[in-house]
């Protein structure tokens, strides 16, 4: 029988019955009762007794509590006296190989029967007898086993077997105590895989699954044997470095990390390339702490990502930190979807010209169970980083489409509803086909909803890019770039793309009425959107002055608290029934004047 068992694809190698293995010497199968009887009776140590035949094999196993019993019952010895040893064997004595695994074993003990756990069994090697196993010991054992494999399932990935978060940390506090008495320095690395969703996503997460554990393997291979190499979540990897001598000790581990990642991974039968971003830290140098050195690598990882992966940093003063208290809150949003803590809240659109609702915006919001309403601002980073952000997109979509076809329901005109795209959604392979499941399914007619994108999504790929786009614009969607002016700022590459409409990054229009600057770009925007037959929306207006201003440079929209602030659902038709009626009110009164 095989010694391999696994504890929830945590494998490992199960001892043998090699290790509980006692030599009882044996009695043939034609001895005497009484003679046995007088053995066990000077041998109290002995549990049981093995029986074999005159060539050595074993036949079966008397149980020295049921014989010696038999014996002291009244007329024990004379009915039994002439009796042979055999006669007493234990029916259906277990008996196995002495490589059997104690995993086997006892699953054959408990298939047969627990009394055989108490008698215990016979061990074998080549069908001959060569010792026998008390079934007390067999129970320690199994209880030292699956307190091993808790231990295990506890502190190590169940996928690369390498130490998880709570190990890691066990050993970095360590490490750090160690450092302080000795005086020395240890490096800290945080890794992280460039655009591994993109992988995990479109070839499934099995194949996604063998890429990180052909990248541990890699990241083991590049550690020295008394470094710590562990997965802390997702494709987050980090690695405890002891006895660190400087800067340059660490860029030569980074750099021969990143040099291995050269090298394709055989996946699946395919070759795929992978990049890396590192980031460092140093105790003492840069924290005592060890979550605060941890932070401090993570930091230096995000700006390796944002100079473009496949890259180092060291931590240096000034970089913007993940906190701990975004750690608890990344934990959180992973059940927020689960426990329905979303919701959406929708800021109007109105129409420079006329006043009226043209749309709205859907704009996310957590109601987090001890944080309160939590605005995008506090995880959409997160929720990015993580890949959340894809699960937590289509719920929005579809969120936002079904509640546009409940207000159409209950009697309202439909308005045009504007949701934000996460560029890691957009590059799914299946967005286009998901918009058009969601449309189908909530049955919203596609001229209504308006995808708002960043100007960021159209700088990479950009044929794939146009292909999506085109596939939007055949279903009849609307698309938008949002925040437009705070990115690349080209208008020039607009024309490849089918594009509605322009939403000025609200920086512009805040404070438009004393910076000049600020209302001489929207000016300039707006001329370019015009000449390109795009509406322009203007974000964040809340004063009546740069109301005033937006609409003299051209604005075709505008959006902000000058209206309404991004209102709940069961709020936003209150507010715009009582627009809308006093709009209607003015709009009478105005009449009346003009009449007279």
């Amino acid at each position: 029988m095989s010694s391999h068992i696994s504890i929830n694809s945590i494998s490992y190698q199960s001892p043998t019955v090699r290790t509980l293995m006692r030599y009882v010497r044996p009695s043939l199968e034609d001895v005497p009762c009484l003679t046995v009887l007088d053995f066990f009776q000077k041998n109290h140590n002995v549990f049981a007794l093995p029986i074999v035949n005159s060539d050595g094999k074993p036949l079966g196993i008397v149980d020295r509590q049921t014989f010696v019993e038999t014996f002291i019952k009244p007329f024990g010895r004379e009915l039994y006296a002439k009796r042979k040893i055999s006669d007493f064997m234990v029916a259906n004595t277990i008996m196995v190989d002495m490589d059997t695994s104690i995993d086997d074993v006892s699953k054959i003990i408990i298939d047969a029967g627990m009394q055989h756990m108490m008698i215990g069994f016979i061990i074998t090697e080549n069908g001959r007898y060569v010792g026998i196993a008390n079934g007390h010991d067999l129970l320690n054992e199994i209880m030292h086993i699956k307190q091993d494999g808790l231990f295990y399932l506890a502190h190590f990935d169940q996928l690369t077997n390498l130490p998880n978060r709570l190990l890691f940390m066990d050993r970095l506090s360590k490490a750090v105590s160690d450092a302080n008495r000795k005086k020395s320095s240890i490096g800290l690395l945080f890794i992280d895989l460039d655009n591994f969703k993109n992988f995990n996503d479109s070839m499934g997460h099995g194949f996604g699954d063998q890429i990180l554990i052909a990248v541990a393997n890699r990241f083991l291979n590049c550690a020295r044997e008394m470094d710590t190499v562990a997965r802390l979540s997702g494709d987050e990897f980090v690695m405890i470095i002891e006895d660190v001598k400087n800067d340059q000790s660490l860029d030569i581990l980074c750099n021969r990390i990143l040099e291995s990642m050269k090298l394709p991974l055989e996946i699946m039968g395919r070759n795929i390339f992978i990049t890396v971003s590192i980031g460092t830290s140093t105790f003492p140098r840069d924290a005592i702490d060890p979550s605060e050195l941890i932070l401090k690598a993570d930091a230096a990882m995000y700006e390796a990502k944002r100079g473009g992966r496949n890259a180092y940093n060291h931590f240096k003063a000034g970089m913007r930190l993940y906190s701990m208290d975004n750690m608890l809150l990344e934990n959180d949003l992973r059940y927020a979807l689960e426990r329905k803590e979303f919701t959406l809240f929708y800021q109007p659109q109105i129409s420079v010209d006329t006043g009226e609702i043209i749309g709205m915006e859907a704009l996310i919001r957590w109601n987090h169970p001890e944080r309160g309403m939590l605005t995008p601002t506090h995880f959409i980073r997160i929720a990015e980083k993580t890949g959340l952000i894809i699960q937590i997109g289509k719920w929005v979509i579809r969120e936002a489409c079904s509640q546009h076809q409940k207000w159409i329901c209950d009697g309202f005109k439909p308005l045009r509803m504007s949701v934000n795209i996460s560029p890691l959604q957009f590059y799914q392979t299946s967005f286009s086909n998901d918009i058009r499941l969601t449309l189908n399914e909530t049955g919203m007619d596609p001229s209504y909803l308006e995808l708002e994108l960043t100007e960021g999504m159209f700088m990479h790929n950009i044929e794939n890019v146009i292909n999506v786009l085109n596939d939007l614009h055949d279903l009849g969607v609307l698309l938008a770039i949002d925040d437009f002016g705070a990115g690349y700022s080209n208008l020039g590459y607009l024309k490849r793309f089918p594009i509605n409409r322009l939403k000025i990054d609200q920086s512009f229009i805040r404070g438009i009425d004393t910076e000049a600057t600020n209302m001489e770009i929207v000016r300039t925007i707006s001329t370019l959107a015009k000449a390109m037959s795009l509406e322009l929306v203007a974000e964040g207006v809340e004063t009546v002055d740069e109301m005033n201003i937006v609409e003299s440079c051209g604005c075709d929209l505008v959006q902000g608290y000058k209206f309404s602030k991004p209102l709940p659902s069961a709020e936003f038709q209150p507010w715009r029934i009582e627009y809308e009626a006093t709009k209607m009110i003015l709009h009478i009164r105005q009449f009346n004047l003009l009449d007279h």
